[in-house]
C-alpha cells in the first residue's frame, strides 16, 4: 500500500493555493474575512447567443444582482472538523468552492494554508464518454497527481471505490452513487491537508457512507487532516463534526459547537 504521506510530501497534492491565498503558519487552514459573493443575474430570459449580442449592442441588456454571500468570517484551525447547515440556496456550495479556489470572492478575502481535496461536484472532473479506468487518470491528473503515482495506487483506489468489475464500462452508464465512490476514492488516495465534502456522501448506499465516515474519521485522527463538511443530514453531522456554522440566505447565523448548532437549526423548522 503507497505510503500517503510520503506522496504528498514529494509534491503529489491537489488545489495547492496560490501565494496571495496562503496564510503564516499561525495554527489556522482557513480564514474568511467579511467574504461576500455575488452574482449578476439577467432581468430576461434570452433563448440564443444571436439575442444576447443583439441585446448587447442596442444596450437593452440589464442585470439584477444576486447575494449569494454577505459578510463570511471564519477561522478554521487545522485540525478542526466543521459542519456546515442551512437549507437549499443558502450559499454552502459556494462558499466550499470560494474555499477551494473555484471562486474567487466579490468581497473579503479567503486564505488557506495547505492543499485541498475537493469533493464539490458530482461527476466533476470526469468524463462521463470515458471508461472508469481513463477517468481515473483524468480526474486524478486534474487533482494534481502525477500519471506514476496514479498507475501505483491504481489498485488501492479501485479497491476502495469497489469497482473490479465496471473499469471498462463508460462512466455515462454508472449510477450517481458510483460516481460518487470513484470520485472520493481518487480524492482521499492522498492524505490531504483540508478536505472538502459537499454532499458526496448523500447519493451512497448505507455501506459505502459507513465506509467514507470511517476514512474521514481516520483523515481526523491519525493525520489532523481539516475538514469541511455539508450535509443535508444532521445526524451525519453530528457524528463526524466538532463544530458548525448556520448559513441562511448567505448570511451566518451561527457558529459554535455542533451540538448547539444543529439544535438551533433543527428548532428553526418548527
Amino acid at each position: 500500500m503507497p505510503d500517503m504521506r510520503r506522496n504528498v510530501d514529494k509534491g503529489v497534492a491537489v488545489r495547492e493555493p496560490t501565494s496571495d491565498q496562503r496564510i503564516p503558519q499561525d495554527g489556522y487552514a482557513v480564514r474568511l474575512e467579511q467574504v461576500g459573493m455575488s452574482f449578476n443575474m439577467a432581468s430576461e430570459q434570452l433563448h440564443s447567443l444571436k439575442e444576447y449580442f443583439i441585446k448587447l449592442v442596442r444596450r437593452e441588456l440589464f442585470f439584477k444582482e444576486f447575494v449569494a454571500l454577505e459578510g463570511i468570517s471564519l477561522d478554521v484551525k487545522k485540525g478542526d472538523v466543521y459542519g456546515i447547515v442551512g437549507t437549499n440556496g443558502s450559499g454552502k456550495s459556494t462558499l466550499l468552492k470560494i474555499i477551494a479556489g473555484v471562486l474567487e470572492p466579490t468581497r473579503g478575502r479567503c486564505l488557506v494554508e495547505g492543499n485541498i481535496a475537493p469533493l464539490i461536484e458530482l461527476g466533476a472532473g470526469f468524463d462521463f464518454e470515458l471508461t472508469a479506468r481513463e477517468n481515473i487518470y483524468l480526474n486524478g491528473a486534474l487533482l494534481g497527481y502525477s500519471k506514476a503515482f496514479i498507475t501505483e495506487c491504481f489498485d488501492e483506489i479501485v479497491a476502495f471505490a469497489e469497482m473490479q468489475s465496471f473499469l471498462e464500462l463508460p462512466m455515462k452508464n454508472y449510477s450517481s452513487g458510483m460516481v460518487a465512490r470513484l470520485a472520493f476514492a481518487i480524492a482521499t488516495i492522498i492524505v490531504p491537508d483540508i478536505l472538502i465534502v459537499d454532499e458526496t456522501l448523500a447519493v451512497g448506499d448505507i455501506f459505502f457512507r459507513e465506509k467514507c465516515e470511517k476514512k474521514i474519521r481516520s483523515l481526523i485522527d491519525e493525520h489532523r487532516t481539516t475538514v469541511l463538511f455539508v450535509s443535508h443530514s444532521i445526524d451525519e453531522v453530528e457524528r463526524i463534526c466538532k463544530n458548525a456554522i448556520w448559513i441562511e440566505k448567505g448570511r451566518m447565523m451561527m457558529n459554535s459547537t455542533t451540538d448547539e448548532v444543529c439544535a438551533a437549526y433543527k428548532g428553526s423548522a418548527k
